[in-house]
C-alpha cells in the first residue's frame, strides 16, 4: 500500500464501507508498509466499541455462544464486529479454523463483521495485530466487537489487555479446568459461564466457581466477577449473559475503570512496539555482523561467550540512546 492511500482508506472505512475495512485489517494483519500509518489515523476515531473477550479451554463451545451473542446483539439493534483469532498454519502463518461457517446465524448480515485471524505464535493467541484490527472495528462504528480467543490456557491472560471486559468459559463435569483456573485465568474473568450447562455435572462447576471466586482477592470496589450459565446451542441464557456484560460495562464507566483500562492498554502498546523496533533492530546488527551462525561458531570455538556476543552487541545501540538523552 502507498502511503498516499492510507487518506483515502481510512477515509472510505470512517464512511462505512465494509471493503475498506476489510482491507484495512488485511493490512493491519500483513503488517503492510505504511500500516502504522493506518493505525495512527484510526486512533483520534476509537474509545466508543465496548470490547469483550471470550475465552476458554477448547471444546467449551466459544464459537457457538460468540455466534448466538452477534445475534442477540444485532436483535438489539447494535452492530457487531469479531475477531477470531485462531491457531497459526506452521507453513503460512495464517489462520488454519477461520470459516464463515461458524458464524452461521449472522452469515448474511452485513453489520455483523466477521474475521479469523491467525495467533502468529503469540501467547494467549493474541497478537499485536489483533489489537490494532479492534481499533479498525472501533474507528469504523461497531458498537460491540468480541474477541474469541484460541484457549491456549493459563497464557490466555494476554486477553485482558485487549478486551474491556473478559468472559471465561468453562465446561461442566470439568474439574481439570477449573483447577486450571487458579493458574491464572481465574484473575482476569469478569464473568463466568458454565456452557452446555443442559449436560451433567454444571451445577457442581458453578459451584466449584463461586467457591474459587469467594477465594479471589480482590480490592474494595472492584467488580464482583459473576457465573452465569448458558446452553448456546439453543441460545438459552445467552440474554441473561450479555445483560451481566452490560452491567460490567456500565460499572467500568461509574468506576472510572474503563479509563484506567486504556491508560493500561496504551502503556502495553507501547512496550510491544519498542520491542519489536528494537529486536529489528538486532537482528540487523547481527546481520552486519555476519549473522547469528557464524557468531554462535566463535562461542562454539570458545573464543568467546553468548555473553559477550550479546554486550557487544548492544553497547554501540545503548550509546547512541545515551548520546540522544544528552
Amino acid at each position: 500500500m502507498a502511503a498516499q492511500d492510507a487518506p483515502d482508506l481510512v477515509e472510505e472505512l470512517l464512511a462505512g464501507k465494509h471493503r475498506a475495512l476489510a482491507r484495512t485489517i488485511t493490512r493491519i494483519e500483513n503488517r503492510s508498509p505504511g500500516y502504522r500509518d493506518l493505525v495512527s489515523a484510526l486512533y483520534p476515531h476509537t474509545g466508543s466499541a465496548d470490547v469483550v473477550g471470550i475465552t476458554g479451554s477448547p471444546g467449551s463451545g466459544k464459537s457457538t455462544l460468540v455466534d448466538k451473542m452477534a445475534k442477540a446483539y444485532r436483535d438489539r439493534g447494535l452492530t457487531v464486529g469479531v475477531i477470531a483469532v485462531d491457531p497459526s498454519s506452521p507453513f503460512t502463518g495464517g489462520a488454519v479454523l477461520g470459516d464463515r461457517i461458524r458464524m452461521a446465524s449472522t452469515a448474511t448480515d452485513m453489520d455483523v463483521f466477521f474475521r479469523s485471524m491467525s495467533a502468529r505464535g503469540s501467547l494467549g493467541g493474541l497478537s499485536t495485530a489483533t489489537a490494532d484490527a479492534v481499533k479498525a472495528l472501533d474507528a469504523f462504528g461497531k458498537d460491540k466487537i468480541i474477541i474469541e480467543t484460541v484457549g491456549a490456557g493459563q497464557n490466555e491472560v494476554d486477553v485482558v489487555k485487549t478486551a474491556d471486559t473478559v468472559a471465561v468459559l468453562v465446561p461442566p463435569s470439568s474439574g481439570d479446568d477449573v483447577q486450571m483456573l487458579k493458574a491464572g485465568i481465574l484473575e482476569i474473568g469478569d464473568v463466568f459461564v458454565v456452557n452446555k450447562a443442559d449436560l451433567a455435572g454444571s451445577d457442581k462447576t458453578v459451584t466449584e466457581l463461586k467457591n474459587m471466586l469467594d477465594m479471589r482477592e480482590d480490592e474494595e470496589g472492584d467488580w464482583d466477577p459473576e457465573v452465569v450459565e448458558t446452553v448456546a446451542n439453543s441460545g438459552e441464557g445467552v440474554a441473561e449473559f450479555l445483560d451481566v456484560l452490560d452491567a460490567h460495562a456500565d460499572w467500568l464507566d461509574a468506576s472510572g475503570r474503563r479509563e484506567a483500562k486504556r491508560h493500561q492498554r496504551h502503556a502495553e502498546e507501547l512496550r510491544n512496539l519498542l520491542r519489536e523496533d528494537a529486536s529489528e533492530l538486532v537482528e540487523e546488527e547481527l546481520a552486519a555482523r555476519g549473522g547469528v551462525e557464524e557468531l554462535v561458531e566463535r562461542i562454539d570455538a570458545g573464543e568467546t561467550t553468548p555473553y559477550e556476543v550479546a554486550d557487544d552487541v548492544i553497547e554501540p545501540l545503548a550509546e547512541c540512546l545515551d548520546g540522544q538523552r544528552e
